[in-house]
């Protein structure tokens, strides 16, 4: 496609979006936002009054009107988990590339529906934290050897949010931790590890009236003894790392999932000198808005005709892992992947 610009449609007026998605794509240079889709075009409208866009995007009072708009090349969807499947297929359907909000489905095999993505569309489920160099140095540093043999990943992602009318704790549209923030140290230990986890162990609770669960811990099961582990909560402190450990060292990443795009942040590398870690080397990773970076790269693979390193394949196997997480809540021990 001989286009400059990739010219963005945004399906729905979702606060992702307001507060983080699409400012970033605005700074993308390969970027523009022409449209807003919502069922209010009141709402519509005030999404692109927000964001400086009146005169340059168009309100549309429906999320078909956003799909038949021949100005708009790629969608950008933030919907409600339930949504992310059918609409995702339906801007497909329509010429449309997409970056879907993760989770990419409720299970494996809804996300499996994604095959029927012709080829030539670009897709992407937005894992934006896989664009932070942060990530990216950590792993380059596990490839080094020196940390030996990575033998496992752990993670903690957690918010306190009991607002039931919040979509994250509506249970029937795929609201609860696991979901919305689980998903994340899932990907990171795969992406970490370059694998994927053959089991799942899981200790999960549920909020007794929204039913969603609120505090879940999983064990991941890589083989070969390695694994990964993760507590993710909705309602505990605010919290989040990621560790990856060794056999000679080890790598914390301070705030691996909601990294600042205007300040630096770092990463330790902790090969025992001292117990309590004291003379952990400190590597100061510059400025990076990840969403931007995600941007680029969907831009550049829309423009080049290129997929992403990471597409439908890679989407339906997170589902699968997340399907085991549950499966093994239900039958109280480990559950295949």
């Amino acid at each position: 496609m001989a286009l400059k610009k990739v010219r963005w449609g945004i399906l729905s007026t979702a606060n992702i979006g307001l507060k983080k998605v699409t400012p970033a794509i605005l700074k993308s240079p390969l970027s523009d936002v022409v449209a807003v889709a919502s069922r209010d075009v009141a709402k519509a409208e005030e999404y692109i009054a927000g964001l400086g866009l009146t005169g340059r995007a168009k309100a549309h009072g429906s999320y078909e009107a956003l799909l038949a708009d021949p100005d708009v090349d790629a969608i950008y969807n933030p919907l409600p988990n339930h949504l992310h499947v059918p609409m995702t297929l339906a801007a497909a359907k329509a010429g449309k590339h997409v970056l879907c909000e993760k989770p990419i489905a409720l299970n494996a095999k809804e996300a499996e529906q994604l095959r029927q993505i012709p080829k030539n569309i670009v897709f992407y489920e937005a894992f934006m934290v896989r664009h932070h160099p942060q990530w990216h140095r950590a792993r380059e540093i596990a490839r080094s050897g020196e940390l030996g043999e990575l033998r496992a990943v752990r993670g903690i992602f957690t918010y306190f949010l009991t607002d039931p009318t919040n979509v994250r704790n509506q249970a029937d549209i795929g609201g609860g931790g696991v979901y919305d923030i689980g998903c994340y140290p899932i990907t990171a230990s795969r992406f970490l590890f370059e694998a994927e986890p053959k089991r799942a162990v899981s200790l999960i609770d549920r909020d007794p009236v929204m039913k969603t669960d609120r505090l879940a811990s999983v064990i991941l099961d890589f083989g070969g003894g390695k694994q990964a582990s993760f507590i993710c909560s909705t309602q505990s402190v605010g919290s989040q790392s990621v560790e990856l450990i060794g056999t000679k060292g080890r790598i914390e990443i301070l705030i691996p999932f909601n990294a600042p795009e205007d300040k630096a942040t770092a990463i330790l590398v902790d090969t025992g000198y001292a117990q309590d870690g004291s003379l952990s080397r400190r590597e100061i990773i510059a400025p990076c808005d990840q969403y931007t970076e995600q941007a680029n790269a969907f831009c550049r693979a829309v423009l080049e005709g290129k997929p992403m390193e990471w597409g439908v394949e890679d989407a339906i196997k997170s589902m699968k892992v997340i399907d085991a997480v549950f499966a093994s809540e239900k039958v109280g021990g480990w559950a295949e992947v």
